[in-house]
């Protein structure tokens, strides 16, 4: 049992404690991949396993090739890591999702590089920072999460279509409209139909997610103008 002990101690790799490394990382990635999983994102336990665990392998690499082929117990365990550093961004653009008016997945795509980051720190034998880190993680992810909803801190991206029956030279109206519910205007785009005398207005906007767009809509609506207010993903113009 010590010299078990002693082989996971050692800084040098050997069978032991690079697997002992190993399942650390397994297990600290499906801690962050399930918050994920519960927010509904697709990375989840599997995809932040894996890229914790192969993080470490990276950095149990970099250390072990110096140590066996060079001889080296202080050689360039760097090498290596610093390519799972940059390389680890593809995942995190593959975890984004950019749709008009909105992004998503950026706080995943931030939770695939720091998840990087611990398995390195892992593979390079700094197991109680790691799992402080962890520990930090989930804590940033579902705490704050909790905070930013009770505090209402958290927004929203919004597509609002609103067709009139006749030609609108001046929106302003509309805009006075959305600043009242303090809902804020990211771009507005208007559509004429000539022959049909309308006007089909298309408006992104960055909201709170209490806003009530039922009153919004009813402010809007008392323009006899006003035919039809719809909410869309893709904004027609």
């Amino acid at each position: 049992m010590d010299y078990i002990v002693s082989l996971i101690q050692q800084q040098d790799v050997n069978w032991v404690n690079a697997t002992m490394r190993l399942l650390l990382s397994m297990f600290l990635g499906a801690a962050v991949g399930i918050e994920r999983m519960k927010k509904g994102q697709m990375a989840g336990m599997r995809t932040f396993s894996l890229i914790c665990t192969g993080a470490t392998l990276a950095m149990l690499v970099s250390i072990y090739i110096p140590q066996e082929f060079m001889g080296l117990k202080n050689g360039d365990p760097g090498r290596i890591a610093a390519q799972v550093v940059s390389g680890i961004g593809f995942l995190g653009a593959g975890a984004i999702i950019q749709m008009k008016g909105s992004v998503r997945g950026l706080t995943t795509a931030a939770g695939i590089w720091i998840t990087a980051m611990i398995g390195l720190a892992v593979g390079a034998g700094m197991y109680i920072i790691s799992i402080i880190t962890t520990l930090l993680i989930i804590f940033i992810l579902a705490i704050m999460n909790r905070y930013e909803h009770y505090a209402d801190m958290t927004g929203e991206s919004k597509i609002i279509r609103i067709k009139l029956k006749y030609i609108v030279t001046d929106p302003s109206a509309i805009k006075q409209t959305f600043a009242h519910y303090n809902v804020h205007i990211s771009d507005l785009f208007l559509k004429y139909d000539y022959e049909n005398n309308s006007t089909i207005i298309n408006v992104i906007v960055r909201c709170k997610t209490s806003t009530n767009f039922i009153k919004v809509f009813s402010d809007i609506h008392t323009d006899p103008g006003v035919t039809s207010i719809t909410l869309s993903n893709e904004v027609n113009i």
